[in-house]
């Protein structure tokens, strides 16, 4: 099942999309695609998706789960990208935050924000959680997954490398996190760790992998991660990225007012940005 969000900001409906590929809305049978819903999925039981409405064409697409309570990223958590950076292996996943405040619609605009002379792009396999997760096996982890969806964990490499303390900084900027365009629940998706995985800038491909490369698996992340904090249901795991980022090149290229990302993960579907300047 495909879960969508679609919508003005702030007041977006609960959605599924049916095999022609429409966006159905879901409002009549529940308020939104949040962890509540999300939690427990016996209201799609015995659902007669052809029997909902349907969106009408162009309607905004919003972030795929709403009310997300936190982003927990992953950094370096592909060996060709920590090649393609200079970094060594990660011995333990590198965990970082990113303010919710950046979470925006898969299609949504991305602004450069005042100061940035190094914004870069990240295609990223989304892990959303569907039960609390609180020190969880790795053989059981895959039980608290709700879904799966794209990620474009957009960065600032001057804030996050070169102005001292966490990542944070440079990876939590309003529209640095679009989010969608649908959440593909975790029986469609047998094995996550097998996704074709692809960035292009200006139809340039710029990133073009796959999460065979990943060096902690989503089990192993949602363990992990549960031996640190509880996850929540409808918090979102962003797994870090293959290579290709603007940082990687030589010599570095970054974002600049004009361009347009698109990027998508197979089978859970694509995303298109245009890059515009702080106003």
């Amino acid at each position: 099942m495909k879960l969508a969000r679609l919508g003005p900001v702030g007041t977006e409906k609960p959605a599924v999309i049916d095999e022609a590929g429409n966006y159905r809305d879901l409002s009549s049978i529940i308020p939104d695609i949040t962890g509540k819903t999300l939690e427990d999925l016996s209201w799609a039981e015995g659902l007669d998706i052809n029997s909902l409405p349907i969106f009408p064409e162009n309607t905004r697409i919003g972030p795929c789960v709403g009310k997300i309570g936190k982003l927990i990223c992953v950094g370096l958590n592909y060996s060709d990208h920590a090649a393609e950076t200079g970094n060594p292996i990660p011995k333990e996943p590198i965990l970082f935050g990113k303010a919710t405040s950046s979470i925006i619609g898969p299609n949504d605009n991305v602004v450069i924000p005042r100061g940035s002379t190094k914004t870069d792009w990240e295609v990223e396999l989304g892990v959303v959680i569907s039960r609390e997760a609180k020190y969880v096996s790795e053989k059981n982890a895959l039980e608290h997954v709700a879904g799966y969806c794209v990620v474009n964990d957009v960065s600032e490499r001057k804030f996050q490398i070169e102005q001292g303390g966490q990542w944070i900084k440079g990876k939590s900027c309003d529209t640095f996190a679009p989010i969608g365009p649908w959440m593909v629940t975790r029986d469609e998706i047998p094995d996550p760790q097998n996704l074709k995985m692809w960035l292009e800038v200006d139809d340039l491909r710029r990133q073009d992998g796959s999460t065979k490369t990943m060096i902690f698996g989503v089990s192993t992340l949602v363990s992990y991660i549960s031996s640190f904090m509880s996850l929540q249901p409808g918090d979102i795991i962003p797994t870090g990225t293959p290579p290709g980022v603007g940082l990687g090149l030589k010599p570095p290229v970054f974002l600049k007012p004009g361009q347009t990302m698109k990027l998508g993960i197979e089978g859970l579907g694509t995303q298109t940005q245009k890059v515009v300047a702080a106003s």
